[in-house]
């Protein structure tokens, strides 16, 4: 029986990663595209292809040569406080690379289901009216990542009306676990944690605002619910994939330190503030939920416990490396 290909752009990033791990379980053949890496790697059981999403020749190649079934666009420029300090560069690489991506698959003749992650950022600051929030609520984008991301979405519901690609809108709430980057404000945490306890940074943990109050859902039951979007969501339309809970940050951080047998302090770092930041970002899964029947399987305890172990584990394996 022939493989199904499919295709993830940012294919070695955090969530990519788990998704990929996912897709080879079901027996796909799978494709990542990426910029800084050796043409033809393979890494754990993917293909990778050298590609820069900003370079449309080299996207049409890329295309052609894998003929994919289905694209899980996950490339982005993905942080809120970069996007500030480089807007220029979050449209360049969300939007254009888009685009670049749409038409290719336009030029190739192909039609495969194209899963687009966008952003709960496109919300902006909701309200306390409209918590939990609805793919109905109003968008009001406050950062250029947010402004990118609401573009992203736009145009995948364009390209949609316009040329019948088969789109998939994503408004992904907030998703963290094993792998999270550490410029995110919980694996800033527990890497700041795993350092401690190896004798690597004082006793102290800095932060920025512990007051914000966000949906966390774990990224393993995250890819799943991508993985559900690509086969049972409506073309062109749109969903937020979240847990519907909400988690302060102060009590994110608290059960990350209840975690550690370590006496430590907390330290406001005014570096690590944003320029404007969003209260409270809760979402609404209903509809998501009736679409597809995914539902979140992860406790947030068991996510930060797996997420502090595996800055632990590169905490033990930098110690090895350096004997």
């Amino acid at each position: 029986m022939k493989q199904e290909k499919i295709l993830i752009t940012g294919a070695l990033g955090f969530v990519g990663k788990h998704l990929a791990k996912l897709a080879l379980a079901k027996g796909c053949e799978v494709h990542g595209i990426e910029l800084k890496v050796p043409q033809g790697v393979s890494t754990n059981g993917v293909k990778i292809h050298k590609c820069d999403l900003c370079d449309g020749k080299a996207v049409n190649k890329t295309i052609r040569k894998i003929n994919p079934a289905r694209i899980f666009h996950l490339a982005a420029q993905s942080s809120v406080s970069l996007s500030w300090k480089e807007a220029k560069k979050t449209f360049e690489v969300n939007i254009k690379g888009q685009l670049n991506l749409f038409d290719a698959v336009l030029s190739s003749k192909t039609n495969p289901v194209i899963v687009i992650a966008c952003s709960a950022d496109e919300y902006g600051n909701p309200g306390k009216k409209n918590i939990p929030v609805k793919e109905t609520t109003p968008l009001a984008p406050v950062s250029p990542y947010a402004i990118s991301k609401t573009v992203q979405d736009l145009l995948a519901y364009e390209y949609n009306l316009r040329h019948g690609l088969k789109t998939v809108r994503i408004r992904a709430f907030t998703h963290t676990g094993p792998g999270r980057g550490e410029i995110f404000a919980e694996s800033s945490f527990a890497k700041q944690i795993a350092l401690i306890e190896a004798g690597r940074q004082e006793p102290t943990i800095k932060t920025g605002n512990l007051n914000a109050i966000r949906d966390f859902t774990d990224v393993r039951d995250f890819v799943s619910a991508y993985w559900a979007a690509s086969e049972k969501c409506k073309y062109g339309d749109v969903y937020n994939i979240c847990s519907g809970k909400g988690y302060r940050i102060r009590a994110v951080l608290a059960a990350l330190l209840s975690m550690s047998k370590r006496k430590i302090r907390i330290e406001k770092d005014r570096d690590r503030l944003r320029p404007s930041d969003i209260p409270v970002l809760i979402g609404d899964n209903t509809k998501f939920i009736k679409q597809t029947g995914w539902k979140p399987k992860i406790g947030i305890t068991e996510t930060l416990k797996d997420l502090l172990n595996y800055h632990r584990e590169k905490q033990r394996a930098g110690k090895q490396g350096a004997k």
